[in-house]
């Protein structure tokens, strides 16, 4: 019987259901094995957990044609840096537009109606009666929300809101002219949208022009009886600002999916407030949608193994194919 070569992929810890569906089709190289001062032949690269993939880390390798990651946000790899060297960079957005959208509106909603508290406070021993004035929250229905960043996933969050008969702003770089029939969103730009929105997703993807996009002066100028949700990185808020206006009252309460750092250190004063609610990166955190993530991504990576363009890729201007 003659051997296959399978080709060899450097990864991160993988879950089961992506070792399932690597199975029989690659090598996999730990991600350790990549090392300072050597140079390892593989094939690709797959990233599960995130791990930073700049330019120096990617001459550590020879023959890599292509990088899938497993997730929309590509901010841990040097797109510049893979797309000097000829390599597509695959990712995964579409598939986990809604369960990220749904997280939105469940962390809106937590925030809003003070959930987490509540839930703490019924479990507690002070709970002994019912008293109608205690841990009153905020409306949500007919309310104003701004979406920053109306793209994929700022679209599903746009028609959540619409259920909730929200009147509904957003902020882009510059006005859609191709928004859904039937979407009245209205649009502001970013003082404009701080200033006049009862709760703020951020909704936009970390870049260049977004990180730090939220710091002192624009939570000044939100409502001091405003929400602001973030759904997209850590990185788009200053976590210093950010903990001293909820300290400081300045907004009524955040509610977050990502931070930055992540984790926060466990000591961080931004953990300590009542005023927070978070969760630990959960946005595509759905059983279906990993599914479906897993088996994108790993078809992304399977394709440029084989010189195919990949159906969703980050690095477009190399011409191989578009997100």
């Amino acid at each position: 019987m003659v051997s296959v070569e399978l080709p060899r992929v450097v990864v991160d810890p993988l879950p089961p259901i992506v070792s399932r569906l690597l199975a029989g089709h690659v090598e996999c190289v730990p991600w350790e094995a990549v090392r300072a001062g050597e140079k390892r032949p593989v094939d690709g690269v797959y990233s599960y957990g995130h791990q930073a993939v700049d330019g120096p880390w990617l001459d550590r390798l020879t023959g890599v044609r292509v990088i899938s990651n497993h997730g929309v946000g590509v901010d841990h790899i040097d797109l510049d840096a893979a797309t000097a060297r000829g390599i597509p960079v695959g990712h995964t957005p579409g598939v986990l537009d809604g369960a990220t959208a749904d997280m939105g509106f469940a962390l809106l909603l937590a925030a809003a109606r003070r959930l987490i508290v509540g839930d703490r406070f019924a479990r507690g021993p002070d709970f002994n009666h019912y008293d109608p004035g205690k841990l009153l929250g905020l409306e949500v229905h007919g309310q104003t929300i701004g979406i920053v960043g109306l793209g994929r996933i700022g679209l599903h969050v746009a028609r959540r809101a619409a259920g909730f008969d929200m009147r509904i702003l957003y902020h882009n770089r510059r006005p859609r002219t191709d928004l859904p029939a039937g979407l009245n969103a209205e649009y502001r730009d970013l003082d404009e949208l701080l200033a006049q929105s009862d709760f703020v997703m951020l909704c936009v993807p970390l870049g260049p022009e977004t990180a730090g996009l939220i710091g002192r002066a624009q939570l000044a100028r939100m409502k001091p009886t405003a929400v602001l949700v973030n759904i997209a990185r850590g990185g788009v808020v200053d976590t210093e600002a950010l903990t001293d206006a909820l300290r400081d009252r300045r907004i009524d309460a955040a509610a977050l999916d990502v931070t930055d750092p992540e984790p926060l250190p466990r000591d961080h004063p931004l953990l300590a407030s009542e005023h927070l609610v978070i969760a630990p990166h959960l946005g595509s955190a759905t059983e279906q949608t990993r599914q479906a993530m897993a088996e994108l991504s790993v078809e992304n990576l399977l394709r440029g193994l084989r010189g195919q363009a990949l159906l969703h890729q980050a690095n477009g201007s190399l011409g191989v194919s578009t997100p």
